[in-house]
Formats: structure tokens, C-alpha cells, sequence
């Protein structure tokens, strides 16, 4: 009694009952079966040979809060001798009690488990809400799941604009390259109750006539829970076991739907979070470019008329006048790298750009890292509206090697990139020019590149 009741765990406690059950009755072969394998994950334990003998078989029933949790069977009392009412007496009061002490195990392992998934749940909505990408954040709840349900697998899906589902993240103990793109097609059973946000509860993946993708044959149990929050379905949480598995228990189909809802809000307001601090990025980014322009560049212009107004009234100076006109040339292009810089501060910082002098700014800014200081950037025309994309990947495969060949060049301190669109060709065709001329060697380098629009 006092062996059977020392354990909190409930394996160990039902491996105690049946040793117990076979010491005290001098049987060579015990077995406990439980009545519903789903509600703790057990199916049966033994202890003695793989087969029971065929006749004296000793069994008795073990009740925990008055429901039959399963079944004690002894067989093979030792020198064939049949067992004795003592035997079965003694079975019935270690039944009893074993029933006491699985119920108290049954307590701890549902504390135990609550615990496991709401300090989970705690730690992958931390995670969430520390500004990580939305790729990240789906991997971040796919894997959390995955590790406190014990699963094969823990598998994101999201709804696709053909009324289906595909995986779109996935994490595994091996490779799970091959499960993300894989879609659930439209039209089938276990859709109409996952785009209904009801949760879908499944024995064996791989027999399932429910289940429809061709990774369906390497999983068995599974649970397939919708990702809701706030009337917004943002896709479901799989978590498919290994075939044969133990199948999921009602306490882990709860936590792991309570996980998956928590998880749902944490992505919804994760994604508020990030949306904020994009506004405030945007926010500032838009305040400098302002300030930019109404003081810097007007205090530029306004210097540089000076610088004019000085340079014509030393015309008879002809160095004066050279070093003023250097000026003003150098006042005109500070301008127009500042006006470029205003640009690039209005385009969202966390996107690839789309228009052509994003593009072409992305370029410079990795040309700076080689070069070792900016290259000088200037836009004649309306280089995004009437610079066509079939047009402007060449365009920029040619600034490429433009830039990296100077890069390749001894003393090169200045790098002048010019993007005209303002001149035509001589059929009256529009054309865009790429100029890039550097400072190395003698007399520099220049590169001239051009095409139709």
C-alpha cells in the first residue's frame, strides 16, 4: 500500500499497482487496462511474459471517483496453482487503493501539464511582442507548441486567396523544408471546420479520410487549432504526433486550445505593436525630411545666391571668380544630394524599393560600404514615372559593375552617379542615361551607359 502511494507520476504509480499485484499474489504475468486510452495517454501496463495463459485468469475492476479507469488482470500463479479467495481479496483492497492513488496522480499530472503550457504560453508571448518579424512570429508559436505538446511537428497554417489553407511555417525535430506550400484544397471536410474556427481533433493522420495533403501519411494522432482572435481568423496551429503515438489526452486538446487562443491574441497584438512603431518611424523619418528641407536646403539656395550675386561682381578677378563658381557648383550638388536624401527619408524603411530611385539610392548605400565613403547621386527627370522595369534592371546591373570597377581603382575618393531622362535620341525616342565618373587615376574614369525607354 505504502509503494502504491509514494509516486505522484502516473505511469510509475500504475508500473507500482501491477508489481504490487503480482508479488502479493505470486502471479508470473499482471496487466492494468485502461477503459479510455485518450483521457491519459495510456493504453495498458504489464509486467511479467508478452501473452497471458489461457485459463486462470484473476480480474478486478479499479475505480477512480466512480468511473471504471480499467482493469487489473493476474494470470500464471506460480506452480499452476489456482488463485484463492485471499488472492482475490487482497487484489480488491489493492485495487482500492489504487484507485486513490491514481486519482491523486491524475491531479498532479493535470497540475504539472496546466503549469507546463501556461508558463509556455507566457514565454512565446514574451517573445512575440519583442518586435520580431510576422515570419518569425509564426515560427516562434509553431515551435513553442510543438515542444509542449510533444509533437512530431508544429505546423502554421494560413488561408489563401482560393478559399484553401497552406502551410506557411513549420518546425520539426528533422527538416521540415518540405511541409511549408503544402495546401489543403478547397472544398474539403476538414476545412469547412477549420475556416469556421472550430478545432479538429484527429486519431491517425495517416487513415483520416479528412485529411487530404500528401504529408498526411507520415503523422498519426493530431490537433488542428484555429489561431482566433477578436472575430479575425488568422490561421491554424496543427500539431500532428508520430505514427503510433500515444493519442492526445482531453486535458492536452484543452491546454493546447486555450495555448492557441492566447497565442492569437499575442500575434494580434504584436502586430499592433509593430504597426506603432512603424507610424513612429514614419513619423520622424517625415519631421527630418521636413526639417531638411525647410532649413537646410533653403539656407543652401540662399547661400549659393549670395555666392552669385559675389562671383559677378569679381568678374574681374579670375580666381576669385573660379573659386566662387567652384562654390556655387558644389552648393548646387550638396542640394540635390540633400533633396535625394529627403526622398529615400519618405520611403518605408522596413520595404524593398519599388520605384527606380530606390532602387537606385539601395545601390549606392551598398557601394558606401566598399567605397569606404557616399557616392554622389543625382536624378535628372522623372526617372520612376517614365523609367519602365524591363529598362531599369539593366540599368542597375550596369551600376553595378560601373561601381565596381572603381572600387577596384587606386585613389578613388569621389564616386558622381547621373541618371538623365531629360534628353532624347536623335529619332525623337525618350532614352534614359546612366553616367558614373570617378576621381581615380589622372584625368578619372567615366562610364556612360544608355537605352530606349
Amino acid at each position: 500500500m505504502l509503494s502504491v502511494g509514494s509516486e505522484l507520476e502516473l505511469r510509475t504509480t500504475l508500473q507500482h499497482i501491477v508489481d504490487g499485484a503480482a508479488e502479493l499474489t505470486g502471479a508470473r504475468y499482471a496487466a492494468l487496462g485502461t477503459t479510455d486510452p485518450g483521457q491519459d495517454g495510456l493504453t495498458e501496463i504489464r509486467t511479467g511474459g508478452a501473452e497471458p495463459p489461457a485459463a486462470g485468469v484473476l480480474s478486478v475492476p479499479i475505480h477512480v471517483h466512480d468511473e471504471v479507469f480499467g482493469h487489473l488482470h493476474l494470470a500464471g500463479k506460480h506452480h499452476s496453482a489456482p488463485f484463492t479467495a485471499e488472492d482475490e481479496q487482497l487484489l480488491h483492497v489493492l485495487a482500492a487503493q489504487a484507485g486513490i492513488a491514481i486519482g491523486n496522480a491524475r491531479l498532479y499530472e493535470t497540475a504539472r501539464q496546466r503549469e507546463r503550457w501556461i508558463e509556455g504560453a507566457a514565454a512565446v508571448t514574451t517573445a512575440l511582442l519583442t518586435g520580431e518579424r510576422a515570419a518569425d512570429a509564426l515560427a516562434t508559436v509553431a515551435e513553442g507548441a510543438r515542444a509542449l505538446a510533444d509533437a512530431a511537428a508544429g505546423v502554421i497554417l494560413q488561408p489563401t486567396p482560393a478559399g484553401g489553407m497552406e502551410i506557411v511555417t513549420a518546425s520539426a525535430h528533422d527538416d521540415p523544408g518540405d511541409f511549408v506550400g503544402t495546401t489543403i484544397a478547397p472544398g474539403s471536410p476538414v476545412l469547412v471546420q477549420l475556416l469556421g474556427g472550430e478545432p479538429v481533433f484527429i486519431d491517425d493522420s495517416a487513415t483520416d479520410p479528412r485529411m487530404t495533403t500528401h504529408v498526411r501519411h507520415r503523422f498519426g494522432p493530431s490537433m488542428m487549432l484555429p489561431l482566433q482572435a477578436e472575430g479575425r481568423l488568422i490561421g491554424t496551429l496543427a500539431l500532428p504526433r508520430h505514427p503510433g503515438d500515444r493519442p492526445y489526452t482531453a486535458v492536452e486538446r484543452l491546454l493546447a486550445t486555450q495555448f492557441a487562443s492566447q497565442a492569437a491574441l499575442a500575434l494580434v497584438l504584436a502586430d499592433a505593436q509593430h504597426s506603432r512603431e512603424r507610424l513612429a518611424v514614419y513619423e520622424d523619418r517625415d519631421r527630418i525630411a521636413r526639417d531638411l528641407h525647410d532649413l537646410v536646403v533653403q539656407r543652401l539656395f540662399a547661400t549659393g545666391m549670395m555666392l552669385e550675386s559675389t562671383q559677378r561682381r569679381t568678374a574681374e578677378s579670375d580666381e576669385a571668380h573660379d573659386l566662387l563658381g567652384r562654390a556655387v557648383d558644389e552648393l548646387q550638388s550638396t542640394v540635390q544630394e540633400v533633396r535625394t536624401a529627403i526622398f529615400a527619408l519618405q520611403q518605408p524603411p522596413a520595404e524593398a524599393p519599388t520605384s527606380l530611385r530606390g532602387k537606385v539610392l539601395r545601390e549606392t548605400a551598398t557601394a558606401s560600404a566598399i567605397l569606404g565613403f557616399a557616392p554622389s547621386t543625382h536624378f535628372e527627370g522623372a526617372a520612376d514615372t517614365l523609367v519602365p522595369d524591363r529598362v531599369a534592371a539593366p540599368l542597375l546591373t550596369a551600376l553595378r559593375r560601373a561601381v565596381t570597377a572603381a572600387s577596384q581603382r587606386a585613389g578613388v575618393s569621389r564616386l558622381e552617379i547621373t541618371i538623365d531622362v531629360t534628353r532624347p535620341l536623335p529619332d525623337g525616342r525618350g532614352a534614359v542615361r546612366l553616367r558614373v565618373h570617378d576621381d581615380g587615376g589622372t584625368d578619372g574614369t567615366t562610364v556612360n551607359w544608355q537605352s530606349p525607354l
